[in-house]
């Protein structure tokens, strides 16, 4: 295994640690997660090795349930705490089929797992360490559940890894006492574990000494760069970018000694005037912090348009073919002053029938809207509404269909009698299509009346050409001939 060459105190054992906390919950751990699994590493395999520690409860390699192929990770249950931490003390890091395995207890809930508690990263490692030497160097600072080295397809290690202890105190000492340490000669940096959503928004607000340059004249060059920016401090490096004929590309990137001074050289040079060039001077960002800040910027500038053009902004839809963005003007010019108007299209320019009209006062906007609501315009009625935004929008129609309710629609069994139970009396009704009462012996072996579009029950007889439904074996009606029976 590879070692790490750094002074510290000597490594804390935990052999017989029967409680660890997450989150401040305490657990019997009895069951471990074993990672790092070869694919062909099997069941009987695990419970042989974790067999040696003490008797094993159970074991399961967790495989892909189309292919049965490894997952490269599976559990391991003991029966006793004491045992799982024994095994966990001596098997951990141990190669099976010429592969380490990774043990740590197993946490079944998964808001624990995943809330990044006592988690910390650690960055620019020899390609050396691996997942023991960073564990043995953490393990001085508190009891660790989980400690991995981040490799390549070929297993080769990344440079950074994560460590995650059973305390914030615990995790806190490790970053005050390591970080900006050498480990193999190498500075590496220790903090907190952030997730990508968490990095980028703390980007902005974090120093920096990389400057990007751009918008230069074709002319300047790296000497010139280093010349301007060197007024503010020690620069180590700075450059044009130039393509593969060695043509300015019109940007650069100068890089300060100090972050101090690459923040005084943005604040004193963006927006300056070089040979009729104004340039942009701002912190050199990766391409994820570049989508993330444009992303934020056109997202607040569409809300702020959207709130400044409440309640004076329309749409309208049911628009004719031929209704293009000057004739929606002329239809709305005569209710007020209109700040824009829009026709949506299609990408082949084909009208979508809908667009937008904006005003420049709300009572504006109102009485064109009581106005042109349900107008007939080229034979189609419009259709006019305040413009809303999507989640808006979205959130009247949920409001809406909660509100609406199922109609009640009676429904008749199919062999149900249509007349009420017992004999019925002089002065009921009898509807189309039922025996006289003398002849039904009882409940359930007429027909069910069939309506027929136009008819109303108990009127004249229809034509021939609409046969009720008949039940297999009887014979529809009581009597040859047998009509409507109505008292007179």
């Amino acid at each position: 295994m590879a070692q790490i060459e750094v002074q510290r105190q000597p490594a804390i054992s935990v052999p017989n640690a029967v409680a660890p906390q997450t989150g401040g919950v305490q657990f019997i751990p009895t069951s471990l997660y074993v990672g790092d699994l070869d694919v062909t590493v099997t069941d009987e395999q695990l419970f042989q090795l974790f067999g040696q520690v003490a008797r094993v409860a159970s074991v399961r390699i967790c495989r892909d349930l189309a292919t049965g192929r490894s997952l490269g990770y599976g559990y391991v249950n003991y029966s006793n705490p004491r045992d799982a931490a024994r095994a966990l003390d001596l098997l951990n890091f141990t190669p099976l089929n010429n592969k380490p395995i990774r043990i740590m207890y197993s946490q079944r809930d998964p808001s624990l797992r995943k809330s990044g508690t006592a988690n910390i990263f650690i960055k620019n490692l020899d390609k050396s360490i691996d997942h023991k030497a960073l564990h043995d160097t953490f393990s001085a600072f508190g009891n660790i559940l989980s400690c991995k080295i981040s490799t390549d397809g070929f297993g080769q290690s990344k440079g950074y890894g994560f460590v995650q202890f059973d305390s914030e105190e615990s995790a806190q000492n490790a970053i005050d006492k390591l970080n900006g340490m050498l480990i193999n000669d190498k500075q590496v940096y220790v903090g907190h574990f952030l997730r990508k959503q968490e990095r980028e928004t703390t980007s902005s607000k974090t120093k920096f000494n990389n400057v990007y340059v751009k918008n230069l004249s074709e002319s300047t060059t790296d000497e010139d760069l280093k010349t301007i920016f060197g007024e503010y401090g020690e620069i180590t490096s700075a450059v044009v970018m130039r393509d593969a004929d060695g043509k300015s590309k019109c940007f650069g990137f100068v890089n300060f000694e100090i972050a101090d001074d690459a923040a005084k050289a943005v604040e004193a040079l963006n927006g300056k005037k070089f040979e009729e060039k104004e340039w942009y001077v701002g912190k050199a960002q990766k391409k994820s912090e570049r989508e993330y800040e444009l992303k934020s910027r056109f997202e607040q500038t569409v809300k702020e348009a959207a709130d400044k053009l409440k309640g004076m902004n329309l749409y309208v839809k049911n628009l004719d073919d031929s209704i293009d963005d000057e004739k929606l003007k002329e239809l709305f010019s005569e209710y007020g002053k209109i700040i824009s108007c829009k026709v949506m299209r299609d990408p082949s320019g084909v009208s979508k029938g809908s667009g937008f009209v904006a005003f420049s006062t709300p009572e504006e906007a109102s009485r064109a809207l009581a106005e042109m609501n349900h107008k007939l315009v080229v034979s189609k009625p419009l259709y006019v509404a305040l413009a809303q935004k999507q989640e808006e929008r979205r959130a009247s129609l949920q409001a809406q269909f909660s509100q609406m309710r199922p109609l009640a629609i009676p429904s008749v069994a199919p062999r149900m009698p249509m007349y009420p139970s017992g004999a019925p009396g002089l002065g009921q009704q009898f509807l189309y299509g039922q025996a006289p009462p003398a002849i039904i012996p009882q409940a359930g072996f007429g027909y069910q009346q069939q309506l027929v579009p136009g008819v109303r029950p108990g009127g004249p007889p229809v034509p021939n050409f609409f046969v009720p439904m008949v039940q297999q074996g009887q014979r529809p009606g009581g009597r040859r001939g047998a009509g409507p029976f109505q008292q007179a």
